[in-house]
């Protein structure tokens, strides 16, 4: 009898450890979301609104968080205020995209080579003499441009779904596109493979011009597939997600806008050895955390960084393009183990 309640005093005691371990847990975490709130910002570049989220002490490394297609700094939402108590975290709203201004196509040149001007202006305007660079879709080709003008300002880089070799883009679902490059007028040109026959099989057409095909790519089904393809549980994935980026796309003149970056994305292949070739001479510290199951920007084109980079941390993830949606918690710890080994961090990890 006395051995029964020494055990049971001694369960007592370990579940009211644990209480007290977890509630200390969320209040650190709630603590540091009160002390360094997402803020959202807008500054004057080129004459238009960029607007960006702000989180996390001014004086601790630098994130810089840039974003793909069709989102906006939406998509880090949730990560900003899990880094934001160790570093200073920015993300920007491309020209075009969520809050920032959307000039016509005609009143403003939508390329891959001037949006990294204006990120680069915005980093002047900012103040930011290094950071790190989170990279994914369309960010990967404008974060490059920036670290192959400025490597000393680059502390590392986080790749997300993010191409810069041949073999990320050797796929089905870039065929038409890559005709689009060539033209512009391009008529049922690489629309023949599996993945392409649903989107004409949709449509109930044979053939159908390359334009016509890409703007199944700002519809709301393709959109929602965008976010729920290759992922384990699509119930953990909230339609605000989604829909909040449909809401953009649906802007008039919006589409307009995403044809002319599509066919710009024509101009980032010829780039590819220029971008490899600073992997291999600077060697930025590099962590991958690649949603294995997308197939817009599939794992081949995460492997190919292993031959350049010496200094890189490799996690495939078993989850889709929006990686951040379903692994956000996951994608975060690595993240900081990482940045707290390569960067360092405001204060010393309690």
């Amino acid at each position: 009898m006395n051995y029964l309640r020494f055990a049971l005093k001694k369960i007592t005691v370990l579940i009211a450890a644990i209480a007290i371990s977890i509630t200390g847990l969320f209040t650190t975490k709630a603590d540091a979301q009160q002390a360094y709130p997402t803020l959202h910002k807008i500054i004057k570049i080129e004459g238009l609104d960029i607007f960006y989220r702000e989180a996390g002490p001014e004086d601790a490394p630098t994130i810089l968080l840039l974003h793909g297609f069709p989102t906006s700094s939406h998509m880090f939402r949730n990560l900003i205020p899990a880094l934001a108590d160790k570093y200073h975290v920015v993300a920007p709203d491309y020209p075009g995209y969520g809050n920032s201004s959307m000039p016509k196509v005609d009143e403003f040149e939508y390329t891959f080579d001037h949006m990294a001007e204006v990120i680069e202006k915005f980093i002047g305007k900012l103040g930011l003499e290094k950071y790190s660079l989170y990279l994914m879709d369309y960010g990967a080709p404008i974060g490059f441009r920036l670290a192959v003008a400025h490597p000393e300002r680059v502390d590392a880089l986080i790749i997300q779904n993010g191409n810069a070799y041949d073999e990320g883009i050797d796929n089905n679902f870039w065929e038409p596109i890559k005709a689009y490059w060539k033209s512009r007028k391009a008529y049922n040109e690489g629309l023949d493979n599996a993945w392409w026959k649903n989107v004409k099989a949709a449509y109930k057409k044979e053939t159908m011009a390359n334009e016509e095909a890409l703007r199944f790519l700002f519809t709301i089904d393709a959109t929602k597939w965008q976010y729920t393809n290759g992922i384990r549980n699509t119930e953990t994935i909230s339609p605000d997600t989604w829909n909040e980026d449909q809401r953009l796309l649906d802007r008039p003149g919006n589409q307009e806008i995403q044809l002319q970056l599509f066919y710009d994305y024509g101009s980032n292949p010829p780039l590819y050895p220029k971008w490899q070739a600073y992997f291999r001479q600077h060697q930025p510290p590099t962590l991958i955390v690649w949603g294995m199951k997308d197939e817009i920007f599939p794992a081949d084109g995460a492997h190919p960084y292993k031959r350049d980079l010496k200094n890189l941390e490799f996690h495939l993830l078993d989850t889709g393009h929006f990686a951040l949606e379903e692994d956000g918690d996951v994608m975060a710890s690595y993240m900081r183990n990482f940045l707290a080994k390569h960067v360092g961090s405001a204060v010393t990890e309690k």
